[in-house]
C-alpha cells in the first residue's frame, strides 16, 4: 500500500480493476482505495503481468504492507541461488557459531544453555580439585543440562478446598512448583478463604499476589445475560468501523473532550435577505448560479470574523502558541452516502457573492459524488454546518480538531415576530455557534455571532463595516 499523503497510515481496498493474468502498464489504474478521507484511484508503478492479488476488496491495509504483485521482465528467478562464495547462511540453514539464520539477524545459538546444572544429593560442596571445572559444567557447555523433573507432591488431606471446587495440583496454575510471591497479610487472607495462591495470577510489582488478586480469585464471574429473542428476520446488523465513520469518530471524540465548549444561540429575520437573494436571482450575473441563502451565511461569516480574528485562529498546545490565520478557509459540512464529509472553500474571504456561491455548489457535488480530493478535506480554519436542510431548528455543533468555532444554520422557517412593535409573520431562521473557550471569550463568541445574524437580518450593513 502506497503512502497516499495527508498523514494517513492505512486504506481499503474498494475494488480490484484488474485480476491475476493481466498485463498492465505504469501509471494504469489497478485498484480504488478508499482512506479516512475520500476514495482515491491507485495507479500501477510498474509494467508487466499481475501475478496475484495479495489483499481482497473491503478489506483494510497499513502503509507499507504488500497489496499486488507484478511480474515485471527484468524480475530475477524465485529460485535464483546465490552465487558461490557469497558471505551469511542462507536462509534456515546453520551459520557462524551454529545459528540459524532468520529474516532479520540470527535465531537462538544451538546446543547451549545458561541454566546451572542441579547438585545431586550428598555431594559436598567444594568436592572438586581448586581449578579444575566440574564435569557437570563441562558437559553443560556442548548439551543441554538435563534436570530430573521433581516429584509430584501429594496434596495433604487437611488442606482446605479453594473456593469453587476441590485445591488443584501444587504443580499447576501460574506459579508451578515455584513459591508464590505474596506478603503474610495477603497469605492469611488466603488461608481464611482457602485459597490455594499457586493458583493465583499476582499483578503487584514483580508479580506479587495482592489482595485484590485473591478477592479477584474468589469471585465468581457474573452471569451471562440470556440472549434477546427476535422476530425472525430482525436480527442485529454489524457493521466494521472504518472510512470516514472511523475518523470522524476519532476528530469528534479528540475535540469534545479536548476543547472546551461553549454553544450560543440566536434566532434571526432573515425576510429581507431572502428579499435581496430574490432580487439578485433575477439579474443578470446570478442568473446560471444556485444562489442558496447558505451562501450569504458564508458571506456574513467572513465578513464577521474580521472583526473577531479569534473565531478563525488555531491553539497549537505543542508550542505554547495561538495561531491566528491570515486566510478564512472555510469547511462546509456535506452529508454523503459515506458519511459526513467536511470540503473547504479556499481564501473564502477572498470570493465576493458570486464566488461563494460557485464554490458552495462545486464541492457540494463533488462531495456528494466520493470524488474529494484528500487535500480538500484538511487545513480547514472555520465550519458551517447547515442543518437547517434537514428540517431541524437548531443543534450543539462539535468543533472540528484544530478549529476554534464552527456555526450551525438551522430550518429558515415563518414565524410569528415583533416588527415595530406589531405583530407579524417573518421569515426565521435558528443560528447556534459552537466556540472553544481557550481561544474565544464569551464577549468575543457573542459579538461575532450578533454580527453574523445582523449581517442577515439587514445586508445592507456591511456597507457601514
Amino acid at each position: 500500500m502506497p503512502d497516499v499523503g495527508e498523514g494517513l497510515t492505512e486504506a481499503e481496498i474498494v475494488t480490484w480493476r484488474v485480476a491475476p493474468g493481466d498485463t498492465v502498464t505504469v501509471n494504469q489504474i489497478i485498484a480504488e482505495i478508499e482512506t479516512a478521507k475520500a476514495v482515491v484511484e491507485l495507479p500501477s508503478p510498474y509494467a508487466g503481468t499481475v501475478g496475484e492479488l495479495l489483499a481482497e476488496p473491503g478489506v483494510t491495509v497499513e502503509v507499507g504492507n504488500p497489496i499486488i504483485v507484478i511480474e515485471t521482465a527484468e524480475a530475477a528467478p524465485a529460485d535464483a541461488a546465490p552465487a558461490a562464495g557469497e558471505g551469511g547462511a542462507k536462509i534456515g540453514e546453520a551459520g557462524a557459531g551454529g545459528r540459524i539464520a532468520t529474516l532479520v539477524g540470527y535465531g537462538p545459538r544451538q546446543g547451549t544453555v545458561s541454566r546451572r546444572p542441579r547438585r545431586t544429593g550428598g555431594e559436598p560442596a567444594g568436592a572438586q580439585p581448586a581449578g579444575a571445572q566440574p564435569a557437570a559444567l563441562a558437559d553443560a557447555a556442548v548439551a543441554p543440562a538435563e534436570v530430573e523433573p521433581p516429584a509430584p507432591v501429594e496434596p495433604s488431606p487437611a488442606a482446605p478446598e479453594s473456593v469453587g471446587g476441590p485445591a488443584p495440583t501444587p504443580t499447576t496454575g501460574p506459579w508451578g512448583d515455584l513459591v508464590p510471591l505474596a506478603k503474610p497479610p495477603v497469605r492469611k487472607m488466603a488461608r481464611d478463604l482457602g485459597v490455594d495462591l499457586r493458583q493465583v495470577a499476582g499483578t503487584g510489582a514483580g508479580g506479587v499476589i495482592t489482595r485484590e488478586d485473591v478477592q479477584s480469585f474468589t469471585t465468581p464471574p457474573p452471569l451471562a445475560p440470556p440472549p434477546v429473542v427476535s422476530a425472525p428476520g430482525r436480527d442485529d446488523r454489524r457493521e466494521a468501523i472504518r472510512g470516514v465513520r472511523k475518523a470522524t469518530a476519532a476528530a469528534m471524540v479528540s475535540s469534545a473532550f479536548t476543547a472546551p465548549h461553549v454553544t450560543e444561540f440566536l434566532s434571526v429575520d432573515v425576510t429581507a435577505t431572502l428579499a435581496l437573494r430574490d432580487r439578485l436571482r433575477g439579474g443578470r450575473e446570478f442568473r446560471d448560479v444556485r444562489l442558496t441563502p447558505l451562501a450569504f451565511v458564508a458571506k456574513a461569516v467572513c465578513l464577521a470574523a474580521k472583526r473577531t480574528p479569534s473565531v478563525n485562529a488555531t491553539w497549537d498546545a505543542d508550542a505554547g502558541e495561538i495561531v491566528y490565520h491570515g486566510a478564512m478557509h472555510l469547511g462546509i459540512a456535506a452529508a454523503t452516502p459515506r458519511g459526513l464529509v467536511v470540503p473547504k472553500i479556499r481564501d473564502a474571504d477572498l470570493l465576493d457573492l458570486r464566488g461563494l456561491a460557485d464554490g458552495l455548489a462545486e464541492l457540494t457535488a463533488t462531495a456528494r459524488s466520493g470524488k474529494t480530493p484528500p487535500s480538500d478535506l484538511v487545513g480547514g480554519t472555520f465550519t458551517i454546518t447547515n442543518v437547517g436542510v434537514f428540517g431541524v431548528d437548531t443543534g450543539t455543533p462539535i468543533i472540528n480538531p484544530g478549529e476554534a468555532a464552527i456555526l450551525a444554520v438551522g430550518a429558515i422557517k415563518p414565524m410569528p415576530w415583533v416588527v415595530d412593535g406589531e405583530l407579524a409573520v417573518r421569515t426565521v431562521c435558528q443560528l447556534s455557534l459552537s466556540f472553544d473557550h481557550r481561544l474565544v471569550d464569551g464577549e468575543q463568541g457573542s459579538r461575532f455571532l450578533a454580527d453574523v445574524g445582523a449581517l442577515l437580518e439587514d445586508p445592507g450593513v456591511a456597507l457601514t463595516w
